[in-house]
């Protein structure tokens, strides 16, 4: 049995790229706003943030358990790696992704009503790369080590610089500072989740079982916190009629597949930073028409700088 390089060393597949990648990369971005504006107003309806994430997660992942009915072959590579797991083939603690999108759809619930879309979503973006750069330092990610090179430093700084600025105008609200804080540990979650996505989708074979278990995982771990919640505060408010409002689970699953399947012609890096430009153009859009009291000009900045923080990542030194 040959053992296959790691990612870093291996030359890159050549790909046709389709004119609709890049605009759908863009798209899948819009909807991760968008679902952050969905679960925001459900748990505005029922009063509970904790509950609205649970509903999101767990529809999600009803909608994950009717697919694989059609989907034989992942339901064969998910007993397989069920199998690892339980045999300590695979790493237990790898296989926790789910924690950190519970983690973001948490936050979309208890944040997003107080600060906007945008200002959380450039929170998020912040945590997520300077997460994204550690884990690729310490080779937590299916491709191993990558070393850290001074732009990609530089785009890390200011992606911090942007929340500070976007920040720097204040927030009108009495919110607890921790809720405050839910965005950027939001963000640093979905970072760590990436990596360990990657491992789990490299060793089953299929990117639907990292889907699959991050949605187990991820419910499992918001239901629990949801009934935590309603014992010590009371129940929330009766679910609401608008069927839009349960739409966060569905949005989920489309843009981990969205993003899976634009993976391979676009690369990586691309799909990153065109997931990010729709997320940012998609929730400024937002706050401009269903909350444009959260959009400051300082979040207005904050944003763009984020965009070329972005830009600047994503960037790579010339070969001579």
């Amino acid at each position: 049995m040959t053992t296959e390089p790691p990612a870093a060393e291996r030359p890159a597949p050549h790909h046709h790229v389709p004119r609709w990648a890049l605009p759908a990369a863009v798209a899948g971005g819009v909807l991760g706003a968008i679902q952050s504006r969905v679960n925001a107003d459900l748990a505005a309806a029922l009063d509970d943030g904790f509950v609205a994430a649970a509903i999101s997660f767990g529809s999600g992942l009803v909608l994950i358990l009717v697919l694989l009915v059609f989907l034989p072959r992942v339901r064969s590579l998910a007993r397989s790696f069920v199998g690892d797991l339980r045999s300590g083939a695979f790493p237990w603690y790898l296989a926790l992704g789910g924690l950190g999108g519970a983690t973001f759809v948490l936050g979309q619930g208890l944040t997003v009503g107080l600060v906007g879309v945008a200002l959380f979503i450039v929170c998020v973006v912040a945590g997520q790369t300077v997460t994204g750069l550690v884990v690729d330092r310490t080779g937590l990610g299916p491709g191993g080590v990558r070393h850290l090179t001074p732009t990609r430093l530089v785009g890390a700084l200011l992606m911090v610089a942007s929340v500070a600025l976007a920040m720097s105008g204040g927030i009108a609200t009495d919110a607890p500072w921790y809720l405050l804080a839910l965005p950027m540990v939001a963000g640093v979650a979905v970072g760590l989740q990436q990596g360990v996505n990657g491992r789990v989708s490299q060793h089953s074979g299929h990117f639907m079982v990292a889907t699959l278990g991050n949605f187990v995982v991820g419910t499992t771990a918001l239901v629990i916190a949801a009934l935590v919640h309603v014992a010590v505060v009371g129940t929330p408010q009766p679910p609401p009629a608008n069927p839009l409002l349960y739409i966060g689970g569905a949005l989920g699953v489309a843009f981990i597949a969205l993003a899976a399947h634009l993976a391979g012609p676009l690369g990586v890096l691309t799909l990153a930073m065109s997931t990010i430009a729709g997320q940012i153009i998609g929730s400024v859009v937002i706050d401009a028409v269903a909350a444009p009291g959260h959009l400051t000009p300082f979040t207005i900045a904050g944003t763009v700088l984020t965009l070329v923080a972005a830009g600047v990542t994503a960037s790579r030194p010339r070969r001579v």
